[in-house]
């Protein structure tokens, strides 16, 4: 069966954006981005992959997005209807006009029906590319969690999750730090 991974960057007071959808203050450096965007390379959006020269490289480790309505409108904003050309992308909304892309689909209706259809696919894994309205609907379908944790307090923004009151128990795997003072966390369903 196919797993769902959220894979997002935190503060270390829990936020993945500012108020304002803010991300510009996480600290990057060369090696980090390179790093990341060498093991994690099926999902960068697709003009990163083609600016790193992978634009036509084949996917090994997810082949499909799922996005909330508020992920997916900055690349709206540019003109982009399909960010992630190399997976399949669904994008979680009752508002959203159908974008006309053959490789986007909209969910209009209940995503965590979807995403259990989805994981019973043959396939690669299946991200989760926010937001924290979409994270808490689909909190009991997420396998696992790649989370970048940040050396910056924001003090207000947008929580990594927003749901009640519901405890979630998941493994630590992996720990590793980088240059910029960036540790990210692996972690499983128990």
């Amino acid at each position: 069966m196919r797993e769902l991974t959220y894979y997002i960057g935190v503060t270390l007071d829990g936020f993945i954006a500012g108020p304002d959808d803010e991300v510009d203050f996480y600290p990057l450096t060369p090696a980090f981005e390179e790093t990341l965007g060498t093991e994690l390379a099926d999902i960068q959006p697709t003009h990163v992959r083609a600016g790193r020269g992978g634009a036509d490289a084949p996917v090994t480790r997810f082949d499909t997005v799922i996005m909330g309505r508020r992920t997916y409108e900055p690349a709206l904003q540019h003109g982009i209807t399909d960010p992630y050309a190399q997976l399949r992308t669904l994008v979680c909304s009752t508002t959203l006009a159908d974008p006309s892309e053959p490789n986007v689909e909209i969910v209009r209706t209940d995503p965590i029906r979807r995403v259990q259809e989805l994981k019973a696919e043959d396939g690669l894994g299946i991200y989760l590319a926010g937001g924290a309205g979409l994270a808490g609907v689909l909190l009991d379908e997420i396998d696992r969690l790649i989370v970048k944790k940040y050396p910056v307090i924001a003090g207000d923004g947008i929580p990594m999750t927003r749901h009640g009151f519901a405890p979630a128990l998941f493994a630590l795997e992996e720990v590793r730090s980088f240059d910029n003072g960036c540790v990210v966390l692996s972690y499983s369903r128990p």
